[in-house]
């Protein structure tokens, strides 16, 4: 039987492929097997990034004691969550439902038909032996008992993918907004930022609905965290000092120890929020992080034709020639003395080579200090001295760091991932007026429609190295992509990626709509489906992928006048209602779309031989609940039907399908649009 991962194309998948374990890809011909053999599926989840599943698979997984007993007793499975979302909400939501929590690595041992009776994370040797065993033996003992609760779990996680119909017709107000924040609120960190605790992610979705609610309400404890977020991640570890972007999460509730692992969808929403920080508070450190994440993410994770590839990985080789997570980014103090000579002392203070900045084992994660003047001060320089002496620092560090053993690449590139980044790049350019984010976001979206598009309509979900895989796109794919069309829309680059937008919108409608929970299935009608059909409600480390698509439906419904879009997006935000004010942590862009109706929401329609310039001046400031719709010529687009006069410039601010006046200058649209225009 032996190990089949050698045939895979996943970086994760292939990391496993000398393992005594008879692992299997998740296909039909696995599963029929199963079913042949008689033997329960054992299903390991995780990612090419993940420190914890490096852990595992050196403890047990490389163990022929551990892979004996595994395939006595099992059929083996191996999952790249990335690769398969789906399976991996799946399962995930099974191990939260048995155990409360969830992490990666994920472990279930499910029937031959995919049904699962138990479920767990990180295990020992030891303990995932007697695990093992005693699951093995039941199977063949008790099978009744097995499937018995098999059956009750399923049944539960059928219910958790059920959205019913709200008894309450109406749509979220004001007040469940601003009480959602309240309650909200008893956790944030009014230190540090974001979530009160360890571990701390970053959470882009989330901070990007709280500069939202703070411009449209004028809250200032709120608008008061999200600065605070945003400067403590700058300054932290979390954030590569030297090399620019962020880090997955924060193991301290400082932001200064990050868990190494780098990741495109991170970097690529942080991106998008730090752009929005920038446009509305024209803060030198949020341009400094725009710089910064661009940086990282074309320098490390993008490819030849454009693509964006998926992560780096926490570990790499130290000086011993051992695996050692974050030994890529963290310096000892005499390193640093040695490359940085009589600077050292200026640099010391500047990224606290000091208690505060020492991890472990003499070794330094670098944070950013805030005494900035009182530096300056000691040292008897100016301000332009200062970042002069620090940045050549930098530069030196960055070279010897180039010497080092570079941390894993996952080169997969994933169409959802790559999407997100292309938003984040508009809106860099948006925000700055820079056209290397424009030109980038369209090297990869040209990317996207010369590989990763099919001949019906649809995408394909993965790549790698001139592959294009054969998993079918999923929900997040289309939302993602459908908002990175409509942002360049916006910014200029044409009807013809509106028009997109639309095109794909329609797809998704008929092929991931479903009438009974008024919801976005996360696969295709058209797929194999699993034992229960995960409906992606709630937001994680990214929108949620309904949230998403609604928000698209929300806009793309303004622009082309359509009722029918405008229609399944009520309902979506009605049956939704409930888990605002409940769970409002994680549905921050559920609440997001729900200030789109509590506020007053614009569509500035701007036509003329200006229009694409005066769009761009429009957006370099922060305009939350403005759609922005410049035509240089006429066209087909509704909002701008009989929008045009020969040789005008012309402004048309719009609200509930009622348009003023035009007017002739960027001033005078401002002016009517309301009190979170500057």
């Amino acid at each position: 039987m032996g190990n089949e991962l050698h045939k895979e194309n996943s970086p994760y998948l292939q990391q496993h492929a000398e393992n005594p374990v008879h692992w299997k890809a998740w296909n039909e011909d696995t599963l029929a097997l199963a079913r042949k053999e008689n033997k329960p599926l054992l299903i390991s989840v995780g990612y090419a990034a993940c420190h914890w599943c490096h852990v595992m698979e050196k403890e047990s997984f490389e163990d022929p004691q551990v892979a004996a007993v595994m395939n006595r007793y099992f059929i083996n499975i191996k999952v790249d969550r990335e690769e398969r979302p789906d399976i991996d909400q799946l399962y995930m939501s099974a191990v939260q439902i048995m155990t409360g929590n969830g992490g990666w690595p994920m472990n279930v041992v499910a029937l031959p038909d995919g049904r699962p009776f138990w479920g767990g994370t990180y295990f020992k040797k030891q303990q995932w032996l007697s695990t093992l065993k005693q699951l093995g033996e039941l199977y063949h003992s008790d099978l009744p008992k097995v499937e018995e609760y098999a059956e009750k779990l399923t049944e539960g996680l059928q219910i958790v993918n059920m959205v019913p119909p709200a008894e309450d017709k109406s749509l979220p107000n004001a007040t469940a907004i601003s009480e959602a924040v309240a309650h909200w609120s008893t956790y944030m960190d009014p230190v540090y930022g974001g979530r009160k605790g360890a571990p701390k992610f970053m959470m882009p979705v989330n901070l990007n609905f709280l500069l939202q609610y703070a411009t449209l309400t004028g809250d200032r404890e709120t608008e008061d965290h999200f600065k605070t977020t945003l400067d403590h991640m700058l300054r932290g570890g979390i954030y590569d000092q030297l090399g620019g972007g962020f880090a997955r999460y924060s193991t301290d509730e400082r932001w200064h120890v990050p868990h190494f692992e780098m990741m495109l969808y991170d970097n690529a929403q942080l991106l998008t929020t730090y752009a929005l920080a920038w446009r509305k508070y024209k803060d030198p450190d949020h341009l400094e992080a725009i710089h910064g994440i661009y940086n990282f993410i074309t320098r490390e994770l993008q490819g030849e034709k454009g693509e964006f590839y998926s992560s780096l990985d926490a570990d790499s080789l130290n000086d011993e020639g051992k695996m050692e997570e974050g030994a890529y980014y963290t310096w000892t103090k005499a390193e640093l003395e040695e490359i940085l000579g009589d600077d050292f002392n200026l640099f010391a203070r500047a990224y606290h080579i000091d208690a505060r900045g020492h991890w472990e084992e003499g070794r330094y994660v670098l944070l950013k200090t805030s005494a900035t003047e009182e530096l300056m001060k000691d040292h008897g320089i100016d301000r332009a001295r200062l970042n002069n002496t620090l940045e050549a620092c930098k530069n030196k560090l960055l070279e010897v760091r180039k010497k080092r053993q570079s941390p894993g690449l996952d080169d997969k590139c994933l169409t959802s991932w790559n999407a997100l980044t292309i938003t984040g790049m508009t809106h860099a350019y948006l925000a700055t007026g820079e056209t290397k984010f424009l030109e980038t976001a369209l090297k990869n979206l040209a990317f996207i429609e010369q590989v990763m598009t099919q001949s019906d309509g649809g995408v394909i979900h993965n790549y790698r190295r001139g592959t294009r895989g054969t998993i079918e796109g999923f929900l997040e794919d289309y939302a993602f992509l459908i908002e990175a069309y409509i942002n360049l829309y916006q910014a200029g680059c044409g009807d013809a990626y509106l028009l997109k937008a639309r095109g794909f919108t329609n797809y998704v409608i008929d092929n991931f709509y479903d009438p009974e929970n008024g919801m976005f299935r996360f696969t295709s009608i058209r797929t194999t489906q699993l034992v229960s059909t995960p409906i992606e409600k709630s937001d994680n480390v990214t929108p949620a992928s309904n949230s998403a698509m609604a928000h698209n439906l929300f806009l793309l419904a303004a622009l082309f006048g359509n009722t029918g879009y405008r229609n399944i997006c009520d309902e979506m935000l009605r049956r939704m209602k409930g888990d605002l004010s409940a769970y409002a942590y994680s549905h921050a862009n559920w609440l997001s779309l729900a200030l789109r109706y509590t506020h007053p929401f614009y569509e500035v329609a701007i036509s003329g031989s200006n229009a694409v310039q005066e769009a761009r001046k429009l957006q370099t400031d922060y305009l939350p609940n403005v759609l922005v719709a410049p035509a240089e010529q006429p066209g087909n687009i509704p909002l701008l039907r009989d929008r045009h006069q020969s040789g005008k410039t012309l402004f048309y601010v719009c609200r509930d399908r009622q348009c003023n006046l035009p007017v002739n200058n960027l001033e005078a649209c401002k002016a009517q649009l309301g009190p979170h225009s500057p």
